[in-house]
């Protein structure tokens, strides 16, 4: 049993549902993605999406596809942000999870990115590009390893399909609210509910939304049905204040964020 296989089994004892935070790794710097992490945890966040910035994202926003940019600006590097996941990981109580393209992975190496992510205590990643087609080898070595592959489901994905991407992950299903790009939302779709509600009847798996939410109504409307919820572009907003403002007041800001989704969430 992972972390995240037991984290997700105290939730449903105690009948409580996780907020997942996204945060960008390496904007505007590896020192205060570290220090977000830490404030996210303080403020009882479930666990964290970690996400490795990469030059082509395929579902991401105008505010994410920013982050990654000014992450990559810097020339950032996969073994810099495993080493700064292994120093707030030992610090933090919640999982950490990567969101990171398969290209990346295959071009660092399936095993040695499994090796070196759990060894920087990552408990999983999120592979958006990872088709559940060609996902069999990387699953059995996530498997192998105790190290969570999370998959993502659609609104637009047939039934039998997304019943194979759920036998195919692991940890939990991500179900993407939207059929569209990451970033805030005023309203979500009116068959949300229902088709979270269809997915659960077929899968033992936890299901986080994510995508669009960023609001307590948000929280409110989807914490019947939803495991988890998972926030991005709100907080990588906010977070990238920092490049004009004290980082001290956007650490607040950003606490302040997550504590309404959290008391929402209660």
């Amino acid at each position: 049993m992972t972390n995240i296989d037991t984290l997700f089994a105290q939730l449903a004892t105690s009948k409580k549902k996780a907020l997942m935070p996204f945060v960008t790794a390496g904007d505007p710097d590896l020192q205060f993605t570290a220090e977000v992490i830490r404030e996210l945890d303080r403020r009882g966040c479930t666990m964290c999406e970690v996400g490795i910035p990469y030059s082509d994202p395929i579902a991401d926003g105008p505010v994410i596809q920013a982050s990654y940019t000014r992450a990559l600006e810097h020339k950032i590097k996969v073994k810099e942000i495993l080493a700064m996941l292994a120093k707030v990981s030992g610090e933090v109580k919640m999982p950490l999870v990567t969101m990171i393209s398969f290209a990346i992975i295959h071009r660092y190496g399936l095993e040695r990115f499994v090796q070196d992510a759990k060894a920087a205590g990552v408990s999983g990643a999120i592979v958006p590009d990872l088709l559940v087609e060609e996902a069999e080898k990387f699953s059995a070595i996530c498997k192998a390893a105790d190290f969570n592959l999370i998959q993502l489901v659609t609104p637009t994905t047939p039934r039998e399909r997304a019943i194979r991407i759920a036998n195919s992950s692991s940890g939990f299903l991500y179900y993407v609210s939207i059929a569209g790009i990451t970033g805030e939302r005023t309203q979500l779709p009116a068959d949300l509910v229902d088709n979270v509600s269809w997915l659960k009847s077929q899968t033992k798996l936890p299901i986080c939304i994510g995508f669009g939410i960023s609001q307590p109504e948000h929280v409110n409307l989807l914490k019947p049905v939803a495991d988890g919820l998972i926030v991005g572009s709100a907080i990588v907003r906010r977070v990238a204040e920092a490049a004009t403002r004290d980082r001290a007041e956007v650490l607040k800001d950003v606490g302040q964020y997550v504590t309404s989704l959290l008391s929402a969430l209660e």
